[in-house]
């Protein structure tokens, strides 16, 4: 969505609102697609002092698969959206400042890099979830190990004077 700023580039106090929806159910992550749901943004450009700053929210429920247990869950993730804007650097280089196009701004591509770039390598669908059992494969937060209880071997000796008895 591209976003005309001309009318406030140079009004200090004025702003434009935007809000729309993108998708990005097709965007893969390592072999998966948890963005099934359009990503909603909103927020607003301000100019504050001949300034403009863009602030806003990128969110969406993400339906993942836990990387302990192998569950599906489903969790909310938002981004916050802050970004400096200007005609030009005059001089300067910084790359916290993001250059407008003849007085617009592509606000679809901004809110794409920061919702892609915020997205989680691991995911897990409760902080003390305890995975699979290595042995029987069973998902130990729904019901205990299968496997049978292995001795420690530097115990058999030990284990052998009890069996006697």
């Amino acid at each position: 969505m591209r976003l005309n700023l001309r009318e406030i580039i140079h009004v200090p106090g004025a702003s434009i609102p935007f809000e729309f929806s993108l998708d990005l159910t097709q965007e893969d992550f390592f072999g998966e697609y948890p963005i099934t749901r359009p990503v909603q943004v909103s927020g607003s450009v301000k100019n504050i002092a001949d300034v403009l700053v863009l602030e806003g929210e990128a969110k969406s429920l993400l339906d993942l698969t836990c990387d302990r247990c192998m569950g599906r869950f489903s969790r909310e993730k938002a981004v916050r959206l802050s970004f400096l804007l200007a005609e030009d650097l005059e001089g300067e280089e910084d790359g916290e400042i993001v250059l407008l196009d003849d007085g617009e701004i592509d606000v679809g591509d901004l809110a794409y890099t920061a919702f892609v770039l915020d997205m989680d390598t691991k995911h897990l669908c409760s902080e003390d979830c305890k995975g699979l059992c290595p042995g029987c494969g069973v998902n130990l937060n729904q019901e205990p190990c299968r496997c049978k209880k292995q001795a420690d071997p530097r115990w058999a000796a030990l284990e052998q004077l009890l069996n006697k008895n």
